[in-house]
C-alpha cells in the first residue's frame, strides 16, 4: 500500500500499543474527530488514543488507500472488544510537512 510515511508510522505506532511513537507523527496542534468527538493538541489526543485502546483493545489493519497531495484515505479493518467488531472505518489524514495535522475516522 502506498501511504506516505508518516501515515505508516501512525499506524505501526498504533498497532504496538505505542502512545508515544503515535503522538510524535501529530503536529503540536493537530486535531483528531472520531465518533462525534473533537480532540486537540498531542495531550488530548493522545488520553483519547490510550482511553480508546484500553477501552475497545483494537487492532487497525490498513487495506485500501488513495493519497492526493496532502490528503490520505485509508480504509481499515478495525476489531476489538466492541459491538459489531469488525468494521471498516476510513482513516481520513491532512498531512503538513511531515505531520499529521488533522484525523477524522468516519
Amino acid at each position: 500500500m502506498d501511504l506516505p510515511d508518516i501515515v505508516n508510522m501512525y499506524f505501526d505506532a498504533d498497532s504496538r500499543n505505542d502512545a508515544d511513537a503515535l503522538v510524535k507523527t501529530l503536529a503540536a496542534d493537530a486535531v483528531v474527530e472520531d465518533e462525534n468527538a473533537r480532540h486537540q493538541g498531542v495531550v488530548a489526543i493522545r488520553e483519547w488514543w490510550v482511553a480508546a485502546k484500553k477501552a475497545a483493545q483494537y487492532v487497525a489493519e490498513p487495506v485500501e488507500s488513495s493519497v492526493e497531495g496532502d490528503k490520505a484515505l485509508v480504509r481499515a479493518k478495525v476489531s476489538g472488544q466492541f459491538p459489531g467488531s469488525p468494521v471498516t472505518l476510513t482513516h481520513a489524514f491532512t498531512i503538513k510537512g511531515d505531520k499529521i495535522v488533522r484525523l477524522e475516522i468516519l
